[in-house]
């Protein structure tokens, strides 16, 4: 059931999204009075689930869901259609408008993309508001990871200020230090005092290259909410609600001390655990990656405060979450381009697992929110096949005065197709290796 609800969600939001990109490339056309042929949800390759014609175009839904198309006349695309191109340019074509219209059909879809999102966060801000977390709501401050005591910060550390500003979501600081390069956290250690630490310019690649996506955690106390099926901790007989008391003898006082504890251990744990007030002993052996199977409720070493905002607020409020995903999603791009990014690269399985296993329309509209604008700025690129490739050939010829011919930009659609394909094989086996692995 949890599969189905996001395969559901999954499919809605990317049918959504790829229906108004192409409405985008559409409605230009038909302003510029250029004809377009098809208007595809997904792919039909030798058959359609459905299509219908309407005046001088075919709308329809074909059955490879990886994508979709505008099939519009007189231009190199997908379709591959060049026999249409030996015969002379009609004015109703593409290739018959000038480079300024072709420029805006092109740039269309990803002009949606971005407006699309920006609206779906102004809706979300007005709609639900924000929930947040002060600096002074991290009950038991920070656990952090061991690269950053080696810049001077201790674990229950409270963190106050990124780069002299009080942050509105402290646990934001994770997403500064890898994306947003802040050069410096004000804490108060446990003892009281306070300390302005520098952090290093190339924070954002230590933390990609050794793994450590969460260098800062709050605290919470050591009870179990949640032991995965199949795992050892079931196996072993823990339960939801468990207490950990100490680990081969250690005292536990908070989750990451019970977590760093089972890291470090070898062979069996044994695991003092109170349970309905009652301590009991329980052996239990890790997994390869010395981890157990369970988690922690998180929400319990923190307070969480909610702001609603009037619909202007909204407006500000919105554009700046669209802005900064925009530009999150463009420094995160680079970390692509590495041995350890190849491997990371997610293809479908991925984009559906960051959809709830529940149905939240919260939930469904920021993810479609963020697959938005990711989709406008991968759209960008300067890749033939994609609308950015296009767009360089346009931009190309309206600054040289010359146009490339048709011969060259049917290779180079050849190549971009080629190479999206390859990206589209990486990512989804990369999905697979992860599913069985």
């Amino acid at each position: 059931m949890e599969i189905l609800i996001k395969a559901t969600q999954f499919i809605l939001s990317l049918s959504f999204l790829i229906v108004l990109h192409e409405l985008g490339h559409f409605i230009p056309a038909k302003i510029f009075k250029t004809r377009v042929e098809k208007f595809y949800l997904f792919f039909d390759y030798k058959f359609s689930i459905f299509k219908k014609q309407i005046g001088e175009t075919v709308y329809g839904i074909g059955w490879i869901p990886l994508g979709g198309y505008v099939k519009i006349s007189g231009m190199i695309d997908e379709s591959m259609d060049t026999e249409q191109m030996k015969q002379p340019a009609q004015p109703w074509e593409f290739r018959s408008k000038p480079a300024w219209q072709r420029l805006i059909i092109m740039l269309g879809g990803v002009v949606v993309n971005f407006i699309l999102g920006g609206l779906i966060y102004i809706m979300i801000t007005f709609v639900w508001g924000i929930d947040f977390v002060a600096p002074n709501d991290v009950k038991n401050g920070f656990a952090v990871h061991e690269i950053f005591k080696d810049l001077g910060f201790q674990d229950g550390d409270k963190i106050t200020k990124f780069d002299g500003v009080e942050p509105q979501n402290v646990l934001d600081v994770n997403k500064h230090l890898f994306l947003r390069g802040i050069t410096s956290l004000e804490v108060i250690h446990e003892d009281g005092n306070a300390e302005t630490i520098a952090i290093p310019e190339d924070i954002g690649s230590v933390m990609w290259e050794k793994g450590v996506m969460e260098p800062f955690s709050a605290r919470s106390i050591p009870v179990i909410d949640t032991v995965v099926a199949g795992s050892p901790a079931e196996k072993a007989g823990l339960l939801k609600k468990d207490k950990i008391i100490t680990v081969n003898d250690s005292p536990v006082t908070y989750w990451q001390d019970f977590t760093t504890l089972i890291q470090q251990s070898e062979n069996e744990v044994n695991l003092t655990i109170e349970r309905n007030g009652i301590s009991e002993n329980i052996v239990i052996t890790p997994d390869e990656d010395r981890t157990i199977g369970v988690s922690n409720f998180r929400q319990s070493s923190f307070n969480i405060q909610h702001k609603d905002y009037s619909f202007l607020e909204s407006i500000s409020k919105g554009n700046s979450l669209a802005i900064w995903t925009l530009k999150d999603y463009i420094t995160q791009f680079k970390y692509v381009f590495t041995k350890k990014g190849a491997t990371s690269i997610g293809g479908f399985i991925a984009i559906g697992n960051i959809f709830p296993a529940t149905w939240s329309w919260q939930a469904f509209w920021s993810i479609t929110a963020f697959l938005s604008i990711m989709l406008g700025f991968m759209n960008l690129l300067p890749i033939p096949a994609l609308d950015g490739g296009h767009v360089v050939f346009t931009l190309f010829e309206m600054i040289t005065g010359r146009k490339p011919n048709d011969k060259f930009l049917e290779y180079a659609q050849i190549t971009g197709f080629i190479l999206l394909i390859a990206l589209l094989l990486l990512a989804n086996g990369n999905d697979i290796v992860k599913l069985f692995s």
